[in-house]
């Protein structure tokens, strides 16, 4: 599946029925899907959000532009971020199954269209400029929209598609391909942008510019790369912020920009009381703050997810000035698909699982056993981990923990992606044309993959509830036995499910799924074995 997002930022914040309008046409497109509309009252700035095919986003966010070049005029625009359009910058960013050069083509194409059709100057920047001066969307943008008409007048400013000349009510726009961008906003205790912007001159890559005693300028980097700041203060918040736009999130991760952010502040004499993201944030993102802070701590990072996030929302002050629900800013679990059985309490698991209904069934409940073998792995590490005797041990344990609790998550998913896969099989059987036959194999042989990938964890499982149950502490040893018979359990019934799935089927393919399916449960079997005797030798049976 190919993913784009797109995060047009718009020039208003203030009029809620425009901004909403503006974000509405892009999500009248079919195939878009709007994720987030963030508006700034002080900035007059809206953060627009959406998601989709390369097709249907290029589409998506050409009907953003002309509905904002018809209710925004920016002859009578204010607000306290840089801007030079009507829609002042669009960049397409790749989710999934699409490359930085793809988005850079989805840019041209929306220049082209944005030019040729709407009469708009379009500059492009990022990984789709034309030329090295235009890679930075600060050069391009300087001097804003005030100083445009003149700007335009000079034939090395010319736009890559589209009018040399100022369009007044709209100005221009900026269109790139980039890598994803959190746009993040630090707090700070005081009500005077300067002293926002001493700290953001600090930690920005551009630094600040010096004059010497003589008059001469110099440029002294600051301390952080891929990051961009400047100050500013919002009075709807009562307090000065350091406005972060962070470029690359493997140089500069959120939480290394907010602790730089509290250690100059606090050079400074101030203090830092939170940040807010302002858009959406990669999963990824949120989870490395967390685990930073965890560590920092001396907790283990082997916890679950949820416990994780809000070690990170805590940490790093993301409710300070706004709420922050991490189903509405963390970009995977919006686009993350409902999960009705995992959402099901115990009771009603079981209850569901009773019915004459075929799912869910054996299918779901290995996926289940696993997911429990995991979690009794990860629940035996972290049991381990803070206990000073066992300190030789400590990095081991959180290691087991952490990846437990990963394998809890992926068993977790197949109880849903199970039933899921057998609806689509059903499906599949009930379709009548020459299609049919391939698309039941091909539902067939997916029925079978996912209680097979099932069975493939279960030998890691076994293997870590055994080496907890060594390292682990002499109380929890039962619960480690537990979770070897769970790991087995699981095997097994998955694998069962392979082949039930996969019978009438005699290809090659199909032999191979149930190859594998049965060494996953040899092996699983052999060292869930070897882990329950060894239990019961220590709990006294022979």
């Amino acid at each position: 599946m190919k993913l784009v997002e797109c995060v047009p930022n718009i020039s208003e914040g203030r009029r809620a029925e425009v901004y909403e309008a503006v974000a509405q046409a892009a999500a009248s497109v079919s195939g878009v899907r709007l994720l987030d509309v963030d508006p700034g009252e002080e900035t007059n700035r809206t953060v627009i959000t959406f998601v989709g095919a390369p097709d249907a986003v290029v589409d998506g966010a050409f009907e953003l532009v002309r509905k904002a070049a018809s209710l925004i005029d920016m002859r009578s625009h204010h607000g306290a971020h840089p801007r030079m359009g009507a829609v002042d910058v669009c960049p397409f960013v790749p989710v999934a199954g699409v490359t930085m050069d793809e988005c850079v083509e989805l840019a041209h194409r929306l220049g082209k269209r944005v030019g040729e059709e709407l009469g708009l100057p379009v500059y492009l920047y990022e990984f789709a400029a034309t030329r090295p001066e235009r890679r930075s969307l600060a050069d391009i943008r300087q001097g804003e929209y005030e100083a445009l008409a003149e700007k335009l007048e000079d034939p090395s400013f010319a736009p890559d598609y589209g009018p040399a000349k100022l369009v007044p009510e709209f100005g221009a726009m900026v269109i790139g391909a980039r890598k994803f961008l959190v746009a993040y906003n630090v707090d700070l205790n005081v009500t005077d942008k300067r002293w926002a912007n001493r700290v953001a001159f600090d930690i920005r890559e551009k630094g600040r510019t010096k004059t010497g005693p003589g008059g001469e300028s110099t440029e002294e980097p600051g301390l952080l790369k891929g990051v961009r700041a400047i100050g500013w203060y919002i009075p709807e918040y009562g307090c000065a912020q350091v406005s972060i736009n962070l470029v690359d999130l493997d140089q500069t991760p959120v939480h290394k920009a907010f602790d730089t952010c509290e250690e100059r502040a606090q050079a400074r004499g101030m203090r830092v009381t939170g940040s807010e993201l302002v858009g959406l944030i990669p999963r990824q993102a949120i989870l490395d703050a967390g685990h930073h802070y965890l560590k920092r701590m001396g907790r283990s990072r082997g916890v679950p997810e949820a416990d994780v996030v809000h070690a990170a929302e805590r940490s790093l002050g993301l409710s300070d000035v706004a709420p922050f629900d991490p189903k509405e800013k963390v970009i995977e679990y919006i686009l993350a698909p409902e999960r009705p059985l995992v959402s099901m309490t115990l009771q009603e698991f079981a209850d569901e699982t009773s019915r004459d209904s075929a799912a869910p069934g054996g299918g779901s409940v290995a996926a289940l056993a696993g997911a429990l073998s995991a979690a009794l792995a990860a629940m035996v590490a972290n049991l381990a981990h803070p206990k000073g005797k066992l300190a030789d041990n400590r990095d081991e344990l959180e290691e087991i923990a952490v990846e437990a609790q990963q394998l809890k998550q992926r068993l977790l998913d197949s109880i849903d992606a199970d039933t899921w896969a057998f609806q689509r099989l059903m499906a599949a059987n009930k379709m009548t044309g020459p299609e049919k036959d391939g698309a039941v194999r091909e539902a067939t042989l997916e029925a079978a993959r996912v209680p097979l990938a099932v069975a493939e964890a279960c030998p890691r499982l076994a293997e870590l509830c055994g080496r907890v149950a060594e390292i682990g502490m002499a109380a929890s040893v039962s619960d480690a036995g537990v979770g070897a018979g769970m790991a087995q359990a699981a095997a097994a019934g998955a694998a069962m499910n392979v082949r039930i799935n996969l019978q009438g089927m005699d290809d090659d393919e199909a032999a191979e799924l149930v190859k594998r399916a049965d060494e996953a449960v040899d092996v699983t079997s052999a060292r869930a074995g070897e882990v329950q005797a060894e239990v019961w030798r220590r709990l006294g049976r022979t």
